[in-house]
C-alpha cells in the first residue's frame, strides 16, 4: 500500500476585508501588521487628498485623477469605483507579485469594491466586518470627525444598504468596541482554516 503524499501545493489566498464606513477596517489591518502576520497588505490607489497623518505608499497611493484614470484605462486595477465622489482602486501588480512569492494577500475595500472582487476573483475569501450594532457604528463615524456634516449624513444613509450585502460574503466578524484583538484573532483563524481546505481556493488574475 502506497503511503499518502503529504506534500500539498501552496495556494496563496486573496482575502478581502469589507464592511460599512467606520467599522474599523483600517484598524484591523493596522493591528495585523503590528502583530507581524506574514501577509502582503495591499495599498489602495485613490485620487482623494491625504488626511492628516496619512502617508503616500503606506496608507494609500495618492494619485491625481488623471493618473488614476490612466491605470484604469490600461486594465491595471483589480477593482475600481467612485465612492462618495472619489476614485479608489487596487493595483493588480501588487497582487501578482505577492502571489508569485507565495504570500497571502489581504486588502480592505468598501462593500461595492468587494462585489467587484467577487466577480473578478470568485475564489477570493470575503470577510464582512461589522460593529455590534448600528448605533455603535454611527457613534464611531461621528467621533472620527473626518467628514463634513453632509458627507456624514450620506455615509449614515448608506449603512443599512451596505448591511444588506452581508449575505454575499463568506464570513462575518464583529469588531466590538475595545475588542480589536478579538476581531483580528477571528480573521487569522479564518485564514488558517482556509489553508486547511481539502479543495483549496485557487485565485487566477
Amino acid at each position: 500500500m502506497n503511503p499518502i503524499p503529504y506534500a500539498f501545493p501552496l495556494h496563496p489566498l486573496l482575502i478581502v476585508i469589507s464592511g460599512p464606513a467606520g467599522v474599523g477596517k483600517d484598524s484591523v489591518l493596522r493591528r495585523m501588521k503590528e502583530l507581524g502576520y506574514p501577509l502582503h497588505f495591499v495599498v489602495t490607489a485613490t485620487d482623494r487628498p491625504p488626511r492628516p497623518g496619512e502617508v503616500h505608499g503606506v496608507d494609500y497611493f495618492f494619485l491625481s485623477t488623471e493618473e488614476f484614470l490612466q491605470l484604469e484605462a490600461e486594465g491595471e486595477l483589480l477593482e475600481h469605483a467612485v465612492v462618495y465622489g472619489q476614485h479608489k482602486g487596487v493595483p493588480k501588480q501588487q497582487v501578482r507579485d505577492a502571489f508569485a512569492s507565495g504570500k497571502d494577500v489581504i486588502m480592505r475595500v468598501d462593500v461595492q469594491g468587494a462585489a467587484t472582487i467577487r466577480q473578478l476573483a470568485p475564489e477570493a475569501v470575503l470577510i464582512f466586518l461589522t460593529a455590534a450594532s448600528e448605533e455603535e457604528l454611527i457613534r464611531r463615524l461621528e467621533r472620527r470627525g473626518t467628514e463634513s456634516p453632509e458627507q456624514l449624513a450620506e455615509r449614515i444613509g448608506k449603512i443599512r444598504q451596505e448591511m444588506e450585502c452581508m449575505r454575499d460574503f463568506d464570513y462575518v466578524v464583529v469588531n466590538r468596541e475595545g475588542e480589536l484583538d478579538r476581531a483580528v484573532a477571528q480573521i487569522a483563524a479564518i485564514i488558517e482554516a482556509e489553508h486547511c481546505r481539502v479543495h483549496p481556493r485557487v485565485v487566477h488574475l
